[in-house]
């Protein structure tokens, strides 16, 4: 794509899929650092994350958009460029094993869904109990998802001894494996 003379360079384009975990107060954290990168930003949550997991109002206001996580419906614009990237934080056990078994019943799962075939790269900082961790299903989807070229950072259980959450959350290691970076952030 050729850019117009005097207009400013397109800016790669990532999604920010929030899940329903504890953690997800944070996410302004990762946005906020993809910013700086270079991004922009569109946020989409699975219906249970907009429950009250994460500031909504506040996401809005720092990324300019209205977050998604209902269908639109057919005619209505799309309402995010397609992505360049996509990461998933926190990404839960639900969130995790529905995707690798190629379940679609929210806007999230199918937008993560369509990545495998759109072939962008995928960032995935998991935030599962290790008790859930320890399903074979779950270790399952893991292997699913790295096959298919899912990037995975270290798992992040939510529980005190991982360091009491928020504040030892590694939100921007989702950045560091959506490698190589975009264009305008280097």
């Amino acid at each position: 794509m050729t850019e117009h003379a005097g207009a400013p360079p397109k800016r790669p384009f990532l999604y920010v899929v929030v899940c329903a975990a504890g953690i997800a107060s944070g996410v302004g954290r990762l946005i906020a650092a993809a910013q700086a990168r270079g991004w922009e930003v569109g946020v989409i949550a699975t219906p249970v994350a907009m429950g009250g997991f994460f500031d909504t109002a506040e996401v809005e206001r720092r990324t300019g958009r209205t977050i998604r996580s209902a269908w639109r419906t057919p005619g209505d614009p799309r309402p995010f460029p397609p992505p360049d990237a996509v990461a998933v934080a926190p990404a839960t056990f639900n969130t995790i094993n529905k995707w690798a078994a190629g379940t679609a019943d929210t806007l999230a799962l199918a937008t993560l869904c369509e990545t495998y075939g759109l072939g962008v790269p995928v960032a995935v900082l998991p935030c599962v109990a290790d008790t859930l961790a320890a399903h074979p299903a779950y270790r399952q989807s893991l292997v699913s998802l790295r096959a298919m070229g899912v990037r995975f950072g270290d798992p992040h259980s939510g529980e005190p001894e991982d360091g009491g959450g928020r504040q030892d959350f590694a939100w921007e290691r989702a950045l560091d494996l959506l490698d190589p970076l975009p264009p305008s952030a280097g």
